[in-house]
């Protein structure tokens, strides 16, 4: 009895922490929306509200390193920094801006719409840098995401071209963020938690943004007709910072089905809040039909690379399973903690994957972190 109370109280908190990470997921792209959306807070300026995201998660991360000693840093050499932290924070910079930016164009649910090319850019790039191979069946797969992006753009009545250049051009610049993190770092045997990453990266991040800042953004700075409300955006970056920490709790607690359902349910729950919050954000029933073709394509291939995963390594246990053999270690005091699982999620983009390197993983598009 005292066995399975134990169990279902670990699977309760196993699933209060997926419930926390959708919350937190989805109200970050709706808070950065209603941030920079001219008809809401107007504060059109993305790159601005990329780099206080930044400065604030480095600052943190900075505080739980370097002052607190909660987490332990990495051993980072120059040589890896220069190498490997560098290129990796352009691109994510990049992603971040692009993505951002889109949303002074485009609706949240188009938007998230589009993110179902994440597996055709990150597929192409892959191969691209030679650390995928081809193949027949994943093409069918983006090739299937490919015509559901293309009927849902269709029926798009409030179509952007601006916005959606950007948006496409985020998610290539994430794809080639994501290929490279597998090549430079994972290559190298550096693996970075959320809080490490992000005493690492955003810094860097947030110099190569000043760059685009200080061309585009800070001659158009009039401070008397710009909103600045400390609370809006100490809040807005605290809520970013906190879905990081939100998939810190999940990795170890779910197997990768468990994660990919609870991402295609976040993506539907999103598109049908936005439409909600921002009444102007219309779906039409070619927009429904597209991404439902898209996202199955996005089911196949996540299948397909969960298959493959499983072919080469050991076979893995149930959640249940897991769970009642993590129980009993913990009574046999052995002191060692359940293996967990890395991920990338879209709204954190900084945490590197082992389970899936390539193609768009659904827990958790482009969102300041």
């Amino acid at each position: 009895m005292a066995k399975m109370m134990m169990i279902n109280k670990t699977l309760m908190l196993t699933y209060s922490y997926l419930l926390i990470y959708i919350l937190l997921s989805s109200g970050v792209i709706l808070y950065n929306k209603w941030v920079l959306s001219p008809k809401y807070f107007n504060f059109p300026l993305p790159i601005t509200l990329t780099m206080i995201h930044m400065g604030f998660s480095g600052f943190v991360a900075f505080l739980l390193i370097r002052v607190f000693k909660v987490v332990s840093p990495v051993k980072m050499t120059f040589e890896i920094y220069v190498t490997c932290v560098v290129p990796i924070s352009a691109f994510f910079a990049s992603s971040l801006w692009f993505g951002n930016t889109a949303y002074l164009h485009i609706s949240v649910a188009f938007i998230q719409m589009l993110k179902a090319l994440m597996p055709v850019a990150t597929f192409i790039m892959a191969v691209v840098c030679g650390t995928d191979k081809a193949r027949c069946d994943v093409f069918m797969n983006m090739l299937l995401v490919s015509v559901g992006v293309v009927v849902s753009s269709y029926g798009e009545i409030n179509f952007n071209v601006i916005g959606t250049v950007y948006q496409v051009t985020g998610i290539f610049a994430e794809a080639l963020r994501l290929v490279l993190t597998q090549v430079l770092l994972q290559k190298k045997g550096l693996t970075l938690n959320p809080v490490t990453s992000l005493y690492y990266i955003a810094p860097c991040s947030f110099v190569f943004l000043s760059l685009p800042w200080y061309v585009l953004e800070k001659p158009n700075i009039e401070v008397s007709q710009i909103q600045f409300n400390f609370w809006i955006f100490f809040s807005n970056a605290l809520c970013a910072l906190a879905l990081n920490f939100s998939i810190f709790l999940v990795i170890g607690r779910t197997g990768a089905v468990t994660i990919r359902v609870a991402g295609v349910l976040k993506d539907w729950i999103l598109i049908a809040l936005s439409t909600v919050i921002f009444p102007e954000s219309t779906i039409t029933g070619l927009n429904i039909i597209g991404y439902a073709i898209a996202l199955c394509g996005v089911v196949m291939y996540n299948y397909i690379k969960i298959k493959d995963v499983k072919a080469t390594q050991p076979i893995t246990d149930s959640l249940p399973d897991r769970i009642t053999k993590d129980w009993k270690a913990k009574s046999s005091s052995d002191g060692e903690s359940p293996r967990g699982i890395e991920l990338i999620d879209e709204e954190a983009p900084l945490i590197t994957s082992r389970l899936s390197h390539i193609g768009r993983t659904q827990l958790g598009t482009h969102t300041a972190v």
